[in-house]
């Protein structure tokens, strides 16, 4: 990868700069978007425990931060979304499928035990690619 163009996007969060991570990285044309959860600019939770309200807010998060590396939602091959309760998958899933109607990319779901704050239900990250 010696000579690709590296940009690197951030949010805003207090985790950003506590754990040394960006919102994406863009290198060449791919794109790399960091676990995102429903958290304002301020930093407050939204829509606490709603996981479909949750799920929009990350998405759009992740939109904007692939928007300013020059990509969007139709360059996003990959989702990875993390979930504190699989039972609740067709909140999460109706808001994936609104995002990613006509693109769909490839997929995981999993349930884990808790996120960052017990606010929250669900955090999604995104691999896109450029074309030409």
């Amino acid at each position: 990868m010696a000579g690709l163009t590296r940009q690197t996007v951030y949010s805003g969060t207090p985790w950003e700069p506590k754990a040394a991570y960006c919102r994406a990285k863009r290198v060449g044309r791919t794109i790399v978007v960091s676990g995102t959860v429903a958290v304002d600019d301020s930093g407050a939770v939204v829509a606490p425990g709603d996981m479909y309200a949750q799920t929009a807010f990350a998405i759009r998060k992740i939109e904007r931060a692939l928007e300013d590396l020059g990509a969007g939602l139709r360059d996003v091959v990959r989702t990875r979304s993390f979930v504190t309760d699989i039972a609740r998958f067709e909140e999460f899933a109706r808001a994936h499928q609104e995002a990613f109607a006509g693109i769909v990319p490839a997929a995981t779901c999993v349930q884990v035990s808790a996120l960052v704050s017990p606010a929250l239900v669900v955090e999604v990250e995104v691999d896109a690619i450029l074309g030409d």
